[in-house]
């Protein structure tokens, strides 16, 4: 699963997320569900129970656990707001539990000069929290918009090499990690 976790209107989020899609469409035999969270459009947790429990009362919920439940694998496509993470994914991850546990997720991340790797970072206990297995290597993308040409993100050659490498470690963490039967 591919998640755009910015919803703000113009994001770069989105190109971005378009890119690495197209990516792992081409270099990998994942089957992508692509989800932009402007579109999936969570409220704030609305839940009465607490996502442990796995009692959800709400058609987004029960439609986002389906979701994540299917996935195998996460790619976390996400800015840095004020040296932090997306309020937007920091909702979506908080609305379940158990179907993120023993997934790995990787980064691209973006931003001014730290590339986002200060909201990255600062996942980190929520990802422990949730049983999510960071994988490395991750894709930090400093200035992002000066790689926008007509709308579309273009990446250079680092950046696609890296995010190759990224989904041969997702692919293999996926394995490792599955469910046992």
């Amino acid at each position: 699963m591919i998640v755009v976790a910015s919803v703000r209107p113009g994001r770069i989020g989105l190109p971005i997320a378009k890119w690495v899609e197209e990516v792992t469409q081409s270099n990998s035999d994942f089957d992508i569900d692509f989800a932009d969270l402007a579109e999936i459009n969570l409220p704030f947790m609305d839940e009465p129970a607490h996502p442990m429990a796995r009692q959800y009362t709400k058609p987004h919920t029960i439609a986002w656990s389906e979701r994540v439940d299917a996935a195998d694998a996460f790619i976390f496509v996400t800015p840095e707001y004020n040296h932090s993470f997306s309020p937007a994914l920091k909702n979506a991850m908080d609305f379940l539990k158990h179907e993120w546990d023993r997934k790995p997720v990787g980064f691209v991340s973006y931003g001014g000069s730290s590339s986002g790797t200060r909201g990255v970072a600062a996942l980190d206990s929520v990802l422990g929290a949730l049983g999510l297995r960071k994988v490395s290597p991750t894709i930090d993308i400093s200035g992002p918009w000066n790689h926008l040409s007509n709308g579309t993100f273009e990446a250079d050659e680092r950046q696609v090499e890296t995010l190759i490498a990224q989904l041969a470690q997702l692919k293999s963490n996926s394995a490792m990690f599955a469910p046992a039967p």
